[in-house]
């Protein structure tokens, strides 16, 4: 009611004749009128004013402006008199102090907000898009009590720029010196492309401070590659072996599994797992989960049918061994693609038992391939390990004959077969991590075979979406290994461990040192060591030129194992299979069946002999 006058005021400079002041009057009620019905139709009376933002403002002026065209065209078609430029000047003071007394409830909200409770200062390290995203989220929660004080950045030319309201403040060597100056509570590491080298020198400077410290997940957990405040979460050992991002070819991923039948056995595992939840997103016609643990193949199938539930699954309870039972699989939903990741894959319990190890991982293996290749499967991808790589133990030793078995096939089918390798898979079952922490959890000691032992490890998402990409470039025959990066100490994981935990390590947790166990390296060899590998057309995945084997005593010696119980035997026969077990058995210090026989040969002679003296 108030702005038609302040227009005539301001058009006449404070001296308004009574003409105009008097026909203002009687056009006032449809001038109320007009704006009420306007407001009411852009929604300006049924608004959270308190969360106001830039599309509250655009409604207002979109409000405004809609009543001011209907209420000029009526005015000056009516000969009002009124001075063109007081419509302009109403339309003006229209936005102002509706706009301005709306958006000053959300002021004065923020303010009581603030007042009420202390604020976390929160410094941001990385002021590209993660960062961005990160500050602007904080702004908008008001109610999360988070401010942003700063962002670090090493690019020097982004120094004293303005993200946010907040000035990028210096370089990550700078920041214990901004937590005391600005009273920082919790630093944010923004940085979700970095690798894990970086990251642990971030983690150095900000160790220095007695700050929270969060962080974005990896571009291996961030799909989609968008950060968001609910992803962030305390620093974990993933984090610190973060890898630098592998380019992935989506499309040709996609061409191979979109619209196909996908099988994947150990669908419940560590790695099966994940790769249902990959296979899942691109859009398969049916996914078939196989696994032996019925509690794990109901947890996968409760969750992809939580996320996709359009998508037809088949959670199916099955032993690869029984040939039976996996040839009617196959008849029955007769997969396009399969991902063989079961296995048996413990070192010292394989030692221990050999026959368990060849059956689950050789003849299942060989059940699950011939299974592919009666039915037509087009691509048959077996997970492989690797501890296939000169084996030492009865598990490495029984996937490299897997392997063989697999090559073997391809020679002469249809079907693509080939084997992926790759090392440790971060927090999968069975591995040293979760270990590490349930010993962590109940006060120490962390438990470390020896000081020099040392392993190549990737996380579970990074693993499955490269095992993706090798079935993508597959042509059949091939072992693909995968680039492991920098290998680890195992002491030195168990150190980070404990320190993520909130412990001093060797003072509040000791590390306890008990020796290598039966079947164990000291360490890995490098993937390209075996008989060296040639390039494929992906950087992070290689093809291992192997060692042929003649089909003929590759069935001679499987058949042989299908007929020894005794574990002595079992090892002499992969011995006679295996390239180089034998011999890297001897390198590493563990007697070979060849070994122990001559001893106990060696002991009956020597025992004769001490009689024949007697």
């Amino acid at each position: 009611m108030a702005t038609p006058y302040l227009s005539l005021y301001v058009r006449f400079e404070g001296s308004v004749e009574v003409k105009y002041l008097l026909t203002m009057l009687g056009f006032l009620p449809f001038i109320v009128l007009v704006r009420l019905a306007t407001f009411y139709i852009f929604g300006l009376y049924n608004r959270l004013w308190r969360y106001a933002s830039i599309n509250e403002l655009v409604a207002i002026i979109m409000a405004v402006t809609a009543s001011s065209v209907v209420l000029t065209v009526v005015m000056y078609w009516s000969d009002s008199g009124i001075p063109r430029s007081s419509y302009l000047l109403t339309w003006l003071f229209n936005i102002a102090l509706i706009g301005g007394s709306r958006l000053g409830v959300r002021i004065l909200y923020h303010i009581r907000q603030r007042q009420a409770s202390r604020s976390v200062n929160v410094l941001i390290v990385g002021a590209g898009d993660a960062g961005a995203m990160i500050a602007r989220e904080i702004q908008q929660r008001v109610y999360d009590d988070k401010k942003v004080i700063g962002f670090i950045d090493d690019d020097l030319g982004k120094h004293s720029q303005m993200l946010y309201g907040a000035k990028v403040l210096g370089t990550r060597d700078d920041i214990t010196r901004i937590v005391v100056d600005c009273q920082v509570q919790e630093i944010v590491i923004a940085m979700p492309s970095i690798g894990g080298r970086l990251l642990r020198q971030i983690m150095k400077e900000c160790k220095k401070t007695n700050c929270t410290i969060k962080v974005v997940p990896g571009l291996y957990e961030l799909i989609d590659g968008k950060a968001s405040i609910d992803q962030l979460r305390n620093v974990d050992l993933e984090d610190l072996l973060r890898r630098e991002p592998v380019r992935l070819d989506l499309d040709e991923i996609a061409n191979y599994l979109a619209g196909k039948r996908v099988l994947v056995t150990g669908a419940g595992g560590s790695v099966g797992s994940e790769l249902c939840r990959q296979i899942a997103k691109i859009g398969p016609q049916s996914l078939i989960l196989v696994g032996k643990g019925e509690n794990s193949i109901y947890e996968i199938d409760r969750e992809l049918r939580g996320k996709y539930p359009t998508l037809p699954l088949k959670p199916l309870i099955a032993d690869i061994r029984d040939a039976n039972r996996i040839n009617n699989i196959f008849d029955t939903y007769k997969p396009e693609v399969v991902f063989h990741a079961a296995a048996h894959k413990h070192v010292p319990l394989m030692e221990m038992q050999p026959e368990e190890a060849v059956n689950n991982n050789v003849f299942g293996t060989k059940a699950v391939a011939e299974a592919a290749e009666r039915h037509g499967t087009a691509i048959f991808v077996m997970i492989s390990t690797d501890k296939a790589v000169n084996p030492t133990s009865i598990m490495g030793a029984s996937k490299r004959l897997a392997e063989l078995v697999v090559n073997n096939l391809s020679k002469s089918s249809k079907t693509k077969f080939i084997a992926v390798r790759f090392g440790n898979v971060l927090g999968s079952r069975g591995s040293v991590i979760p270990l590490f922490r349930q010993q962590i959890a109940a006060g120490g000691p962390v438990t470390v075979t020896h000081p020099e032992m040392t392993r190549y490890f990737m996380t579970i998402p990074e693993a499955a979406q490269l095992v993706l990409q090798a079935g993508a470039i597959a042509q059949g025959g091939e072992v693909f290994v995968l680039d492991m990066g920098d290998p680890v100490r195992i002491v030195d994981l168990a150190r980070d461990l404990i320190e993520l935990s909130g412990f001093i390590p060797e003072t509040e947790i000791p590390i306890v040192f008990t020796g290598i166990r039966p079947g164990e390296k000291l360490f890995e060899e490098l993937l390209t060591a075996e008989e060296g590998t040639m390039a494929s057309r992906h950087e992070k995945i290689y093809v291992a030129n192997l060692r042929p084997i003649s089909k003929d005593k590759l069935n001679r010696g499987i058949n042989k194992l299908k007929t020894l119980a005794a574990a002595e035997d079992i090892i002499n026969v992969l011995e006679e299979l295996v390239p180089y077990y034998r011999e890297a058995r001897s390198v590493h210090g563990i007697k070979t069946a060849t070994d122990k026989q001559r001893e106990k040969e060696y002991g009956e002679t020597s025992g004769r002999n001490q009689s024949a003296a007697q």
